[in-house]
């Protein structure tokens, strides 16, 4: 997928799953905050990987199990299909809820 593609639809998936945030640069990557002066909570980048991320300032509660107190905050996928898009914005509300 190009890069502007895979920018502009990852725009398009965080925004729908969460109009109320703001899209701004964060450390040199696209991120999501709820206004201008707030902290980002969700963000994006393209490298050898995509990878979708949550800021320390989300909603982040640890996954429990086998991962104990870890927290899910970042994953890596190769393209986007409808069944990437739809747990990205499940992730998405997540983080901003």
């Amino acid at each position: 997928m190009l890069r502007t593609h895979f920018t502009r639809r990852m725009h398009e998936v965080i925004t729908a799953a969460a109009p109320e945030l703001k899209p701004r640069i964060w450390y040199g990557m696209p991120g999501y905050a709820k206004s201008a002066s707030s902290p980002v909570l969700v963000f994006f980048r393209k490298d050898e990987l995509m990878t979708l991320g949550i800021s320390e300032k989300a909603s982040i509660k640890p996954a429990g199990g086998k991962d104990g107190l870890l927290a899910p905050a970042a994953w890596y996928f190769d393209d986007l299909d409808e069944t990437t898009e739809q747990r990205i914005a499940e992730i998405v509300r997540h983080a901003v809820a």
